[in-house]
């Protein structure tokens, strides 16, 4: 008897350890990039190395995208619970899947990256340039989903320009070698991968999207809806990622070293270069040196979302608030980052 009352206490023992380690066990959360590992993401590889995301008792598993629009359909599909992607996608797939609505929860690029870029020697010299020639992009690039848009702007036909499908380790290779006439992407990546080819800074032609007048949005950290229902989860995630871009933000080169930790290959003085552009251009706006970073000027993005509908041929542009949510944001002192 006293033996078996050993056992049975035991197994009780045994059972209660169990409960508890289950009880601290971390939230596991999937998280996809918009692009392969590089400067202006690191932050979220810092957060993972440092155990920020750890520390808010997340277990987050990390991969690397193959375009910003393509990061929403990972997420709309389920295989991911937080994306790093284009808000301007977002606000095609949510107008056309009502009551599906992925939501913006954090928004890092307060001025967009995107663009178009030639080469001098092509003849290409002004956005009109550009009919009749091939346009090298993923598919799921943002800037490709958002030439239509830019191609109203400046007055010509997207359909005068063909489109040759790549993957985006050929995409500026395939340029240099004139396979294409121009590529889309965002700024700080194919410049720099352009120069990391050898090829001279005052040989490209860039026109950045920005320049013909479209004032829409970058990037944002967007949510499943089954993810959206986890508030602390969404909460933790976005204070791990703010703690690592101000440091970022203070100190490019922890970025740097983050990003070649898990990329061996990239070179230092590149991805710095690609970090600091990204910080100037896109992340350390006017805006967000006064508000922080994350959030949105209300109108501005209200303005964006119709601007994007209209693009897009969309019968309908979706309810601001169904596309990005402040509810989820770190209090404003621990989002205010500087240089």
């Amino acid at each position: 008897m006293a033996a078996r009352l050993a056992g049975t206490t035991g197994l009780a023992a045994l059972i209660a350890l169990a409960a508890t380690a289950g009880a601290h066990a971390d939230t596991p959360v999937k998280f996809t990039l918009d692009w392969v590992f590089q400067g202006p993401t690191s932050p979220f590889l810092v957060a993972l190395e440092k155990g920020y995301y750890k520390d808010e008792g997340l277990d987050v598993s990390m991969d690397p995208g193959q375009g910003s629009a393509g990061a929403v359909q990972r997420v709309a599909s389920g295989a991911y619970d937080i994306g790093f992607a284009d808000v301007n996608a977002l606000i095609e797939y949510n107008a056309k899947n009502p009551g599906k609505e992925i939501l913006c929860v954090f928004m890092a690029y307060d001025y967009p990256p995107f663009g178009v870029y030639a080469l001098k020697k092509s003849g290409i010299a002004k956005p009109t340039d550009l009919v009749g020639k091939k346009l090298g992009a993923p598919v799921f690039d943002a800037s490709f989903r958002l030439f239509p848009a830019y191609a109203k702007k400046v007055g010509i036909d997207p359909a005068s320009v063909e489109h040759v499908n790549l993957s985006p380790q050929l995409r500026e290779q395939s340029l240099v070698q004139g396979t294409v006439d121009f590529i889309s992407g965002h700024y700080f990546s194919s410049i720099l991968d352009l120069k990391a080819r050898g090829v001279k800074e005052e040989d490209i032609v860039a026109f950045t999207y920005s320049d013909a007048g479209m004032d829409v949005y970058g990037n944002g950290i967007i949510v499943s809806p089954e993810m959206a229902e986890k508030p602390e989860v969404v909460k933790g995630f976005l204070r791990a990622t703010a703690k690592a871009w101000k440091e970022v933000a203070a100190d490019p080169s922890i970025g740097v070293a983050a990003a070649k930790a898990r990329d061996p290959l990239i070179d230092d003085a590149l991805e710095t270069e690609r970090l600091n552009m990204s910080l100037k251009m896109n992340v350390l706006t006017p805006y967000v040196k006064e508000h922080g970073m994350g959030d949105v000027d209300p109108e501005r993005f209200a303005r964006s979302v119709k601007d994007v509908a209209d693009a897009f041929g969309l019968p309908n542009a979706p309810e601001p608030e169904k596309v990005f949510t402040n509810y989820y944001l770190p209090p404003k002192e621990d989002r205010m980052v500087a240089p």
